[in-house]
């Protein structure tokens, strides 16, 4: 019943981060990955959402000219927004352990948004999930980011990670939103789109 809703339908995932490619796998959806490079640039004047919305908007851009008439491309992007600031990638250690600093013994929000794009239209949606760490220490940080190396993250950290199963006291709302994308919202509007 699954599978036939989404029969005629090739979908189309623009990321190579291998957490989203689970997602998908384990919502038994049939997918293709296809990867582009793209310069996260944006707007300074833009905050919170209007950040990932942008960016996740952006990413579609590349593949606009390549899609047939059944193909459902799907772009995403991840903002950490903590007192005003996106928190994106750590460059560097020092960036890793100056963020996790930020983010100790304090709520921030992990925000996702997710573009879904076909020949005729698009879609944009987003998920919102506030997270609260306990006071990390200084040790705990250290060894988070040694351990792991958390380069690839928004915000320097995964929650599913060792730093997640340790430091994360409370979360509001999705929590694979915080992993990397908001899977109900996810499937619900494929389905939509689908009808």
């Amino acid at each position: 019943m699954i599978k036939e809703q989404f029969e005629g339908f090739n979908l189309i995932l623009a990321s190579g981060s291998p957490r989203r490619q689970q997602f998908f796998k384990d919502m038994g959806l049939d997918f293709e990955v296809r990867l582009k490079p793209v310069d996260e640039e944006y707007p300074p004047h833009l905050k919170a959402a209007e950040i990932s919305d942008f960016l996740a908007q952006l990413k579609s851009k590349a593949f606009l000219k390549e899609l047939n008439k059944n193909d459902i491309l799907i772009t995403s992007d991840t903002v950490v927004w903590h007192k005003n600031e996106s928190l994106a990638k750590a460059k560097d250690e020092n960036e890793a352990i100056h963020m996790l600093n930020k983010l100790s013994g304090d709520w921030h929000q992990v925000i996702t948004s997710v573009c879904f794009t076909t020949a005729q239209k698009q879609v944009i949606e987003h998920a919102v999930t506030d997270v609260k760490f306990k006071a990390l220490t200084n040790e705990e940080i250290t060894y988070y980011i040694n351990q792991y190396q958390p380069y690839d993250k928004a915000g320097a950290y995964g929650i599913q990670e060792w730093i997640g199963l340790i430091g994360i006291e409370e979360i509001k709302g999705s929590y694979t939103n915080v992993v990397g994308l908001p899977t109900q919202l996810t499937y619900n509007t494929l389905l939509n789109m689908t009808k």
